[in-house]
């Protein structure tokens, strides 16, 4: 079941007013595995684009997996939810750290040194549906078993302060859905107080949180789809149905305050105000049948894929006027995007008096304003790729992208082209 050109400018302001930058775009590509012939066509992989330089390569390959369901980042580590393993990979050099067998993990979840799991298999029955791991070290903390823990099928995990939410569908076993949400304190590992989202609230698909409250995206019984509010203090628990869905939702995200959305199998893109729990229309300029859908949250740029599930895979970036900026092709099936979103390494950006030109440039950068002091160029990642006492920088062996220029504590943007 799915979950749901960057601008330089524009990446660049951010830098300054947020003090953050896209770094890289990590893409999960579940590849296809042929359930007839019992074998994998093509491997699961996971993609890592470069919004500077807009260049995607393969980084990791996960051989043997069926299928890959989730990707997270925590510091300078991403773990991988693949089909009967999990992965812990470092994030720069993208080898792998650890791994451990899960049979039938779906989703994953972080907080301070605990890796929560949660767990689903078609026509198989566990006797624990959530896992808990030492996120260092992917031993397991502990086995939750069905008689304390959830008694079903689970799959996505929000986590608030110390309370981590696990969608509860049970989505494997048709004809039995369920629509329940239930809490894991993650201080003290003790589960309890399921919220019951009703009979139109089963087999939630999708969960998010927005300000003090949890949404979920309903499958119900795979002929209709709704999507459910809960109060996070437990106050409130309101169920909408999506009147226009005939086959259930397809894949879903949080975009601001709305929460867009895609019926399986159509090429509208809708739009659901999660405010007043109702449909605000469809959203002009989609056309294509999505796979998933997320935002990214520094530009706040729609990333939504494309697959036809055997042989192709393809990302398209959105602004906010949902004007495509730019695609690139990927691996098959791309199921999760994640955003590696990092600091601007702390440096001072002064505009007044300095400048540095020709910008872009291709070989020589000249200095106006800097001072005799040693001058660095960093990558985006704060490493520093050269340094001189020269007034006149020469940058030709530079790869292609965006690079800063520090100088006495002060910092420039330029590129290299």
């Amino acid at each position: 079941m799915k979950k749901v050109l960057l601008i330089l400018g524009i990446a660049f302001s951010t830098i300054l007013n947020a003090q953050n930058y896209l770094h890289k775009v990590l893409v999960l590509n579940e590849g296809y595995f042929d359930y007839q012939t019992n074998q994998i066509i093509d491997p699961v992989t996971v993609g890592s684009y470069d919004p500077s330089t807009q260049i995607y390569s393969v980084v990791s390959t996960l051989n043997g997996m069926r299928f890959g369901s989730d990707l997270i980042i925590d510091g300078n580590f991403y773990y991988i939810a693949a089909d009967s393993k999990i992965y812990k990979m470092d994030l720069n050099t993208h080898q792998e750290i650890a791994s451990v067998s899960c049979v039938g993990v779906r989703n994953l979840g972080i907080y301070q040194n605990k890796l929560i799991a949660t767990r689903g298999e078609y026509l198989t029955t566990f006797d624990s549906y959530l896992h808990i791991y030492d996120a260092n070290t992917l031993s397991l903390i502990q086995a939750i078993d069905t008689i304390s823990g959830p008694k079903w099928a689970s799959q996505n995990i929000v986590i608030d302060g110390s309370i981590a939410y696990i969608a509860i569908n049970n989505g494997y076993e048709w004809g039995n859905e369920k629509g329940l949400i239930g809490k894991l304190n993650l201080d003290n590992l003790s589960y309890g107080n399921e919220v019951d989202l009703g009979p139109d609230g089963k087999n939630p698909d999708n969960l998010m949180k927005s300000g003090d409250f949890l949404y979920t995206v309903n499958n119900k019984d795979w002929s209709n789809a709704s999507v459910s509010k809960v109060a996070l203090n437990g106050s409130s628990n309101t169920t909408v149905n999506l009147q226009s869905a005939a086959t259930g939702c397809g894949t879903s995200a949080l975009r601001d305050d709305k929460l867009v959305y895609q019926i399986s199998m159509e090429t509208t893109l809708n739009e659901f105000d999660i405010n007043l729990m109702n449909l605000s229309g469809p959203i002009s300029g989609h056309s294509i049948n999505y796979y998933e859908l997320a935002q990214e949250p520094v530009s706040g740029q729609l990333y939504t894929s494309e697959t036809d599930f055997f042989s192709f895979g393809k990302i398209h970036i959105f602004d906010d006027n949902n004007t495509e900026l730019s695609n690139f092709n990927v691996g098959i099936s791309p199921g999760t995007i994640v955003f590696d979103v990092r600091p601007s390494v702390g440096l001072t950006e002064q505009e007044n008096s300095l400048s540095i030109y020709p910008n872009p440039t291709n070989e020589n950068l000249y200095l106006s304003g800097f001072s005799s002091e040693k001058t660095k160029i960093l990558d985006l990642s704060g490493k520093e790729v050269l340094s001189t006492f020269e007034k006149t920088v020469n940058v030709s062996n530079l790869k292609n992208g965006a690079y800063l220029l520090e100088n006495n504590g002060k910092c420039y943007k330029f590129i290299k082209n």
